[in-house]
């Protein structure tokens, strides 16, 4: 991996906050040592737009210039709270391509268990597809071979299916509480056949009784509080997960996470739940049929 690398877009205000505050804490901590940008990049042995470039959150440092930087000025007591803001930078924009070059799809689904474990209070909404909570086993085969197609993977569907239906457990273990949103064309959007489809819907129906679940559905008709917004999973308030078509996004910020709950509470009151939910599902059903 070379020593820093150009940073992506990333579509999260609290990951781009985050970068910028290191950045600025970087120009800090260089200013104070009475150092131009020339001076440090003469100190740390690479060109003056480089450090321009990390300055201005337009590429993001390595843990070793992280090291250079800090020793250049005089701050190497600092380098090892600014890799660990950095990493955390990192670790809030997980792209798709890099994760599947490390894990398998299989592993990819068992490394959410320890999240899903430790949480009690889930809030799902979806604007694409039902969630991988209540999938069944031939509409997860459907999502899955979709996102190797997507990604160029065929390696371990049948195990990765596998295991997205058995984390699915936690809806029946303990004492936990999903509330899951689904935008109403998720019922028609179609995966895999018809009978694939029909057996996926008819799933919603019986999960609906479950004493932990409560599924709503926001019909496609009428007025609308905000907008169909990306898909996204809260954990117990404290944590975000954003999913993109490329990348997913880590959100922890209070501010942001408390955006994403009004933004949730908002479309809770435009669902519908128990037999007006049960009726659109159904309808689904039956165009199918």
């Amino acid at each position: 991996m070379p020593d820093s690398q150009i940073m992506p877009t990333v579509p999260s205000s609290s990951a781009q906050a985050a970068r910028e505050a290191l950045a600025g804490r970087l120009k800090e901590i260089r200013r104070d040592a009475g150092l131009t940008g020339h001076d440090l990049a003469v100190r740390c042995g690479w060109h003056k737009a480089k450090s321009s470039r990390i300055e201005n959150a337009k590429t993001a440092p390595s843990d070793a210039d992280i090291r250079a930087w800090c020793a250049a000025c005089g701050a190497g007591d600092q380098a090892a709270d600014l890799i660990a803001a950095n990493r955390a930078v990192e670790s809030m924009y997980v792209q798709w391509r890099r994760l599947h070059r490390k894990e398998t799809l299989r592993q990819i689904q068992q490394s959410r268990v320890p999240l899903y474990e430790r949480t009690k209070h889930f809030r799902v909404y979806s604007s694409g597809l039902i969630p991988g909570f209540l999938q069944t086993e031939g509409y997860a085969t459907a999502v899955l071979e979709s996102a190797a197609w997507l990604r160029d993977l065929r390696d371990d569907i049948p195990e990765a299916v596998a295991a997205r239906l058995a984390r699915a457990r936690v809806l029946r273990e303990g004492n936990r509480r999903f509330v899951m949103l689904l935008e109403e064309a998720v019922l028609r959007y179609q995966l895999g056949d018809d009978e694939t489809m029909v057996a996926q819907l008819r799933h919603l129906l019986s999960v609906m009784f479950l004493p932990s679940v409560s599924l709503g559905v926001i019909p496609a008709k009428g007025q609308r509080p905000i907008w169909t917004v990306e898909t996204f999973n809260v954990y117990d308030d404290e944590h975000v997960n954003v999913e993109l078509l490329t990348a997913e996004v880590t959100v922890t910020a209070p501010g942001e996470v408390r955006d994403y709950l009004k933004t949730f509470a908002e479309l809770q009151k435009r669902a519908v739940y128990g037999s007006r939910a049960r009726a659109l599902i159904t309808a689904a059903i039956e165009a199918l049929d």
